[in-house]
């Protein structure tokens, strides 16, 4: 569960999903996704160095970097899996489920 978030913390997350949802128009879940992943991985490595003065700073708290991050994203992956899982036809736009899912992008 996101802890104390401000008052534009989702308008922000939900900026990052309508510019994924765009680029799924050109190419395929997959590469959108890891695209995505990527640019959140590149950035937190910026966010993080920016808390050091040396490599050397970086390179000691490294481990506690990675720990950081992957376990707030297990978090966030979990909730949302979750809550896919209990809105699952509403979500992927199905009637019931043996119907096929409708082309319509939810966030």
């Amino acid at each position: 569960m996101i802890v104390d978030p401000d008052d534009k913390f989702f308008e922000r997350a939900d900026a990052h999903i309508h510019l994924s949802n765009e680029q799924l128009k050109e190419i395929e879940h997959g590469r959108v996704s890891a695209s995505m992943m990527f640019a959140l991985a590149r950035f937190n490595a910026w966010v993080n160095a920016s808390g050091f003065q040396s490599a050397e700073q970086m390179e000691a708290k490294k481990s506690e970097a990675i720990e950081y991050f992957t376990n707030e994203y297990r978090k966030m992956l979990e909730e949302n899996l979750n809550d896919y899982i209990v809105n699952f036809n509403q979500y992927m736009g199905r009637n019931n489920e043996n119907s096929s899912p409708s082309l319509k992008l939810v966030e």
